[in-house]
C-alpha cells in the first residue's frame, strides 16, 4: 500500500517554524532530518566519535520535514494547507512529494540483526529468534541506547568479559547505554554489577534489558556523570564510551580498583589510541592488553603486570 512522502525544506533559521506548523497539520507524525549538531548528538546519544561519511555530508544548513500522508489522504489538500501557513509565517521553503510503500519497522529491520557469537562462552540473541547453541544467551533487542554487540567496541568488551569473568566478581559499567557489558558479565558469573549513564533513557533501557535477562536483582542502574556514581572497589570496571570521556575518567579509575581488579576502556578511535594509552600510564595504571578492530581499540589495564 503506497502512502505519500511530503518533504518540507527550509534554511536551517525556521526549523522550530516549520516543524510546528508541520506537527500541527500531521497530528505529531512527523519526521525531521537535521544535522545542524550531528558530532554532538552523537557523542551524547552513541557515544561514539566515528560518524558515517554520508551523514558527515548532509547539508547543515537546511532542515527537512517528512509528513508522511496515509492513502486515504488528500495530498493537494494538506499542500495547500501547508503553503497557506508556511507562506504566512515568512519561511523560505520548497515542497516535494514522493509515494513509499507502507512496511512495517518491525520486519524491515529484523531482517538485519540476528543472535551472534561472541568469545568461548557467549551469544546474543534478539527476542523473535531462538538460539540453540549450548552458550551463555544475552537476550537483547535494538534501542535507542547504544550496545547491541553488533559494534565493534562493544563486541571488544564482551569477548575480554567473556575470558575475564570467573564467578563472583563486582563489576562496574561506566557509560552503561543498553546495559548490555554489565548483565554480560552478570549472566557470566559476576555477582553484582553497577551501571552508571549521563542520559536517563539509557538507564531506563538498561533496567528493562537487565529484567529481560533475569538479572534485574543483581543489576543496580544509576543516573550519574561518569564514575561519580560508584561505591566502594570493583574487580572489573568497563567504559566503553569515548576517547575524551576516557581520558577525563580515567585519574579516578586506580581508587576505584579493588586487589588484582581490571580496567576495559573502549570506543576509542585508533588515531587516538596513544593519547588514552599515555593518559592511562600517566595514573599508574598498566595496559596489559591492546585488542583492535576494524579501527576500534580497546586497552585491558591493571594496577600492576598481568602475571
Amino acid at each position: 500500500m503506497e502512502w505519500t512522502d511530503l518533504k518540507i525544506s527550509s534554511p536551517h533559521i525556521y526549523a522550530d517554524t516549520v516543524e510546528a506548523i508541520a506537527t500541527g497539520i500531521s497530528g505529531g507524525g512527523i519526521y525531521i532530518e537535521d544535522y545542524a549538531d550531528l558530532e554532538q548528538q552523537v557523542q551524547e546519544i552513541a557515544h561514539v566519535d566515528l560518524i558515517e561519511q554520508e551523514l558527515l555530508d548532509k547539508d547543515r544548513n537546511t532542515v527537512i520535514v517528512h509528513i508522511y500522508l496515509a492513502p486515504d489522504e488528500n495530498p493537494a489538500e494538506i499542500v495547500e494547507l501547508l503553503n497557506s501557513r508556511l507562506i504566512a509565517a515568512g519561511v523560505t521553503y520548497s515542497l516535494s512529494l514522493s509515494g513509499v510503500e507502507q512496511e512495517e519497522w518491525e520486519t524491515a529491520w529484523k531482517k538485519y540483526y540476528h543472535a551472534m557469537e561472541l568469545g568461548n562462552r557467549l551469544a546474543i540473541c534478539p527476542s523473535w529468534e531462538e538460539y540453540t547453541g549450548n552458550r551463555t544467551v544475552i537476550r537483547l533487542d535494538p534501542g535507542m541506547a547504544f550496545g547491541t554487540g553488533t559494534h565493534e567496541t562493544t563486541s571488544l568488551c564482551l569477548t575480554e568479559l567473556d575470558s575475564l569473568v570467573k564467578g563472583g566478581e563486582r563489576v562496574l559499567d561506566i557509560g552503561t547505554g543498553s546495559g548490555i557489558l554489565a548483565i554480560a558479565a552478570l549472566l557470566l558469573g559476576a555477582e553484582s554489577a553497577e551501571g552508571v549513564d549521563i542520559d536517563p533513557m539509557c538507564v531506563r533501557t538498561a533496567g528493562e534489558n537487565a529484567e529481560l535477562n533475569g538479572v534485574q536483582n543483581r543489576l543496580k542502574v544509576l543516573v550519574g556523570d561518569l564514575s561519580d556514581k560508584a561505591s566502594g572497589t570493583y574487580d572489573i570496571i568497563t567504559a566503553n564510551i569515548v576517547a575524551a570521556a576516557i581520558i577525563s575518567l580515567i585519574p579516578h579509575v586506580p581508587a576505584l580498583l579493588g586487589e588484582n581488579a581490571t580496567f576495559i576502556a573502549s570506543g576509542i578511535i585508533d588515531t587516538r589510541k596513544e593519547e588514552v594509552i599515555a593518559a592511562v600510564k600517566a595514573t599508574g595504571l598498566v595496559v596489559n592488553e591492546i585488542r583492535e578492530k576494524n579501527g576500534w581499540v580497546a586497552l585491558v589495564c591493571s594496577k600492576k603486570e598481568a602475571s
